[in-house]
């Protein structure tokens, strides 16, 4: 394995992108992408009430608390009323139908916390993960829009937090996708920003200053640099809001490329591995794994749902299975 220095350069990737560049959407995301999401934003909740193929609905998975429904008063059957709500007590007691009348609790504001730190920059197969990444973000938007609820969000990179506080509108959500692909667009192979695995740790905190109590929060991110504090502050978040970890990965973190030698670099330092080398490669393949397993562990041992996202695969599709329902042969759609 060999470590060298690479060449400074006037890296100007930031400024000669353009919004209305056509690029490939595999590799960088754009405003039109993202938008294109919303009316495909379906077949999957955040609501408490979750389908039985919903990662959350397993008895191994935390339960969302979301919003409910509060008991408000018992009143006389109206013809229209829901006949599900009648009080049989009541209405065998008092031998006239009687029905319970229920309030919707308040709302629950959400939070998206959205990593596009150079370390997302990286994809072998379909996307990038900073392009998986950003469309998990907007398909959750979108949703949690249209459930009725206010989205705000926390997107950061290496060196810069934009925080957008929660409110239930089109505009926010509209600020929250634009900074996206302006972080997202700013990425490149030749940006001398240094990798700043310490982000993490610190935008979870900021999370927590921000959300306060009853919070959906959904940290969207391959958690490059977790470490125990990460666990410790994932757990503090999770005992008064409802936290989901939407963990992006890359096949090639445990399928590795067949090839002599791969070179990773992080605009400053550049490392040669010997992939050639069967003792190189199963050491790589077995430190991911460990890796991977690790954050998902965290699904039982701090009861945060951890939804494994890949970039080989589409991502709506996996969103909808992981927190949605199983496809239909029939081709019905859920919404």
């Amino acid at each position: 394995m060999k470590v060298s220095q690479i060449p400074q350069r006037d890296s100007a990737h930031a400024r000669f992108r353009q919004a209305d560049e056509p690029l490939d959407g595999r590799v960088y995301t754009s405003l039109h992408q993202l938008l294109a999401l919303q009316h495909k934003a379906r077949g999957f909740s955040f609501l408490p009430r979750q389908p039985l193929h919903s990662l959350l609905a397993g008895r191994h998975a935390a339960k969302v608390r979301g919003r409910g429904l509060n008991f408000e008063e018992i009143r006389a059957y109206f013809p229209g009323d829901d006949i599900r709500t009648i009080d049989w007590k009541v209405t065998a007691r008092t031998q006239k139908p009687h029905t319970r009348v229920f309030t919707e609790e308040r709302e629950r504001p959400a939070l998206l916390v959205v990593d596009q730190r150079m370390d997302m920059f990286f994809g072998s197969q379909l996307y990038m993960k900073s392009v998986t990444a950003a469309e998990a973000a907007a398909l959750g938007a979108w949703r949690i829009l249209d459930q009725g609820d206010r989205v705000g969000a926390l997107v950061f990179n290496d060196t810069q937090i934009v925080e957008i506080r929660p409110h239930r509108s089109r505009k926010n959500v509209m600020r929250i996708l634009q900074n996206v692909v302006e972080m997202n667009r700013a990425l490149g192979a030749n940006q001398q920003m240094p990798a700043n695995p310490e982000m993490l740790n610190q935008m979870l905190e900021a999370a927590g200053r921000l959300a306060g109590h009853d919070y959906l929060i959904a940290v969207i991110s391959d958690f490059e640099g977790a470490d125990d504090q990460t666990r410790g502050l994932m757990l503090r978040l999770s005992r008064h809001n409802d936290l989901i970890g939407v963990v992006i990965h890359d096949p090639s973190a445990t399928d590795l490329p067949t090839m002599e030698d791969l070179v990773i670099t992080d605009g400053q330092l550049q490392i040669e591995l010997p992939l050639g080398n069967r003792k190189v490669r199963r050491k790589l393949a077995e430190s991911a794994k460990s890796r991977i397993a690790r954050l998902l562990a965290w699904q039982q041992e701090i009861r945060v749902p951890m939804l494994p996202v890949t970039t080989a695969q589409g991502v709506l599709e996996q969103i909808q299975h992981l927190l949605g329902y199983a496809p239909r042969k029939t081709g019905r759609r859920h919404g």
